[in-house]
């Protein structure tokens, strides 16, 4: 708890400090009762705060940790608003006419930026002060331009569609519920861009790399190898496993922008289409809110019902026929095995002293023989499985088990040179053999044995 010295008087302290004030207390209240920090913030933005005007004032978290370093560093004090240096609030005309001249040659500069530039160019003198609200302002009033974003209006949308099959394959992801329980459900739709087929569906708890890409093996090993994926930025689109698994595979893959109608609006379409035609009828108590069980479901939908029906976009042909009719050949991977291969991700690590790597967090244990020594570890993105090469072959290597390695025997440890197989023949041993031999040989003749001196 932060202990802090109140002022005697509070006649001196602003509105705005008590107000903050109030907050802070509110957040700091929450502490000690066991709240953690985040969680107090989250519960102070959630209550209402009024000032001393009796209005409700809207908080942002970013200004109550600012708000809270300040308390801890100062004070009540410090919770004081700061004050702006006085300056000129008149522009002269040679600021206005440089302020004027580069914004007009270079747009996207900032406010901050054309100042400057004016203290270069000597349209500011060295003791002149302008304040970035003024100018901002004046170039207001003058109509220049403000901001470096380009206007929807201005951006290169347009509409496109591939002439052939598996050219491009859209992904997203629709969430529903599912069963009695309306348990939460996700499925990835792949859709073909030219012939609207759905080439593949998967349904998982929620939007992971592990589902899409088990949904792009799915697709991949019925239909071939799509050249370009289209989707949004969703988690398991922007992850570094889905960018790494693409490039492994040759494919390209595009992240939509948001508000972009002329991409997404197909994907759309088809969401509200699922949505009326058998996702809303999944809340039914009969129905098995199982993974596989959804997928059956979801798959027997799209290939006896969807791509058999005629689409609108497609002249009056189903998406079945269209895909039937496109003469350009599929494109395949060489075997199953080429293809598992290029679902691995490889990452190189160094080996701690006992045989222990980390990796994403998780420590894994490996064979003897490899501590102090530099590795490449390789991760199966479909399972998340690690694999170690190993005497000329792969070998799965698991986490550490720590309650098992502290009861676990100790193996004895390797000696270069030294024989496993038989043990050495000691003097010892030389000694009893002599004097405690066989009395006779294998042949039955008596064996001869020397006397001690």
């Amino acid at each position: 708890m932060v202990e802090v010295e109140l002022p005697k008087s509070t006649e001196a302290l602003s509105a705005e400090a008590l107000f903050r004030y109030c907050v802070i207390a509110f957040v700091l209240a929450r502490e000690t009762i066991g709240d953690t920090r985040a969680k107090a913030i989250t519960e102070a933005l959630d209550e209402p705060h009024l000032t001393v005007t009796g209005r409700v004032r809207p908080l942002s978290r970013r200004s109550v940790y600012r708000w809270l370093a300040a308390f801890v560093r100062g004070g009540i004090p410090a919770l004081e608003p700061a004050k702006r240096e006085a300056c000129c609030t008149a522009l002269s005309p040679a600021f206005l006419d440089a302020l004027r001249e580069e914004k007009t040659k270079d747009p996207l500069a900032s406010i901050p930026e054309i100042i400057r530039r004016a203290r270069e160019l000597g349209a500011l003198c060295v003791d002149e002060s302008v304040h970035r609200v003024t100018a901002y302002r004046a170039a207001k009033r003058l109509g220049l331009p403000l901001t470096g974003r380009v206007a929807k209006r201005h951006s290169d949308m347009r509409r496109f569609a591939f002439p052939h099959r598996m050219r491009m394959v859209l992904v997203d992801g629709k969430h529903f519920r599912a069963g009695a329980g309306r348990l939460k459900r996700v499925a990835f739709f792949f859709i073909d861009d030219c012939t609207r087929r759905i080439v593949g569906v998967v349904v998982g708890p929620s939007e992971s790399t592990i589902l899409l890409l088990r949904g792009l093996l799915l697709v991949i090993r019925h239909f071939g190898l799509m050249d370009v994926l289209y989707f949004d930025r969703g988690p398991g689109f922007i992850s570094r496993d889905t960018h790494a698994i693409c490039a492994n595979l040759d494919i390209h893959f595009i992240h939509g922008r948001k508000r972009y109608p002329e991409g997404h609006g197909k994907i759309e379409a088809f969401n509200k289409t699922a949505q009326h035609d058998v996702l809303r009828g999944l809340l039914r108590p009969e129905v098995d809110s199982d993974f596989g069980s959804l997928e059956l479901r979801l798959r027997h939908y799209v290939e006896e019902q969807y791509n058999l029906r005629p689409h609108e976009s497609l002249v009056g042909k189903s998406p079945a026929e269209r895909w039937n009719t496109d003469d350009r050949e599929l494109r395949f991977p060489r075997d199953e095995h080429d293809l598992h291969r290029r679902f691995l991700v490889t990452h190189s690590r160094r080996v701690s002293a006992d045989n222990v790597v980390s990796l994403r967090r998780v420590a894994y244990e490996l064979p003897r023989g490899h501590a102090h020594s530099w590795v490449e570890l390789q991760r199966q993105t479909l399972n998340g499985s690690v694999w170690l090469p190993h005497d000329g072959k792969l070998v799965q290597v698991h986490p550490v088990d720590l309650a098992h390695n502290a009861e676990d025997r100790r193996a004895a440890p390797l000696i270069p040179g030294a024989a496993v197989a038989d043990a050495p023949v000691t003097a010892a041993a030389l000694a009893f053999e002599r004097d405690f031999g066989p009395v006779t040989l294998p042949t039955g003749h008596p064996a001869r044995r020397s006397r001690k001196p």
